[in-house]
């Protein structure tokens, strides 16, 4: 019996310390981001970095708890679309990074290459649009916003010429250069936008160089679709008038900028990083717009009346509740080739948006050739 108790005892001193150690916490889950241009104060990078503080400021308990981080982010900027972001991709995956977002067109294919190599890494395509079983996609519909930057381009116009300033011609670029330009028709049919194409993301002194271009044929307000601030400055300069996209760019364009069609990623991160942490996260496939909080038009600028400012905030409405369509036709819709591409009392479908190869009547250009 003495024995026992001495064996019991013993046992009880072995097992007590493991007894009254805390559990250990969970280590962070860790977020990469892969950034297509350098990170600056307004565009398109910057929206997406604005994301990414977002989710560490919705996860993460507050400094003064003391508690443990819940997620880790980090971004890697001004990286070349092609084998440069193939290798960056797998360095983050190797490094331990959970989640990786790649919000930019051309890192598709080497995100599904690199997820193909890191089964138990999940991957955000941000503007692509094949998936994976561990690679999701996701885009904004930034037509939406678009559109209306177009109803208020019209009303502040003298000239009837817009111009617009863009990277490639692919549907997403084409879907903003031809509902820009329906939206300025739908207050004044005679509204025409010029274009010029740069082929290129990101080449600031070729979107200043083709924005005085336009500006010395007549156009008075301009748009782009490329991600510098370069149009901005240039409107700016030349005392015209401008659309920022992606971001409010104010502090570049005080006097030129009429709105901002801004991009808001917070949102969709955070879900997308909470649904890994709570092991709920799936592939699919988001298309959002101005109903779900991803594309918002205003930020004006203090040269817009009021009046204006009012029409453009009560479209963005009717657009959320789906009282308003950027492609939705009443009269026959023709492209600058004289074809009817939305016939009168119709809509063009998601597919049809996302497959877009025209360019709307009144628009002065040509699609590049393949």
């Amino acid at each position: 019996m003495y024995k026992n108790l001495v064996a019991a005892l013993a046992a009880a001193c072995c097992f007590a310390p493991a007894l009254a150690q805390p559990a250990s916490p969970s280590p962070p889950l860790k977020l990469g981001f892969v950034y297509v241009t350098p990170l600056s104060d307004a565009g398109w990078v910057h929206q997406h970095d604005e994301g990414r503080k977002a989710v560490e400021a919705a996860l993460n308990p507050a400094p003064a708890t003391g508690l443990p981080a819940r997620v880790i982010t980090r971004y890697v900027e001004n990286v070349a679309e092609g084998p440069d972001a193939e290798r960056v991709i797998r360095d983050l995956a190797q490094q331990g990074h959970k989640l990786i977002f790649t919000p930019s067109f051309g890192y598709m294919e080497p995100t599904l290459t690199v997820a193909r190599e890191f089964p138990d890494v999940r991957f955000e395509s941000i503007t692509g649009y094949k998936t994976a079983p561990n690679v999701a996609v996701a885009n904004a519909r930034y037509y939406e916003g678009r559109f209306l930057a177009g109803v208020a381009a019209a009303r502040m116009s003298r000239s009837r010429v817009a111009g617009y300033v863009a990277g490639f011609a692919i549907p997403e670029v084409l879907q903003g250069i031809n509902a820009f330009a329906l939206g300025m028709q739908s207050v004044d049919p005679q509204a025409q936008v010029k274009l010029i194409w740069i082929d290129s993301w990101f080449d600031p002194a070729r979107e200043r160089d083709a924005a005085m271009t336009l500006f010395n044929q007549d156009a008075d307000v301009i748009a782009f679709h490329t991600a510098s601030n370069a149009v901005m400055v240039a409107a700016q300069e030349r005392a015209k008038l401008a659309i920022a996209y992606h971001s409010d760019m104010r502090r570049v364009a005080p006097d030129a900028q009429i709105l901002a069609v801004r991009h808001e990623w917070g949102d969709y991160y955070t879900r997308r990083a909470q649904a890994l942490l709570d092991g709920t996260w799936k592939s699919g496939n988001v298309w959002g717009g101005v109903k779900e909080g991803m594309v918002r038009v205003g930020d004006f600028g203090s040269r817009v009346p009021l009046s204006v400012q009012q029409e453009v905030l009560a479209r963005q409405q009717d657009i959320a509740a789906g009282r308003l369509h950027p492609f939705s036709a009443r009269a026959p819709v023709r492209d600058n080739q004289g074809r009817v591409v939305i016939a009168a009392g119709t809509t063009l479908s998601d597919a049809q948006i996302l497959a877009m190869n025209w360019l709307a009547q009144g628009v002065q250009g040509r699609l590049p050739r393949p």
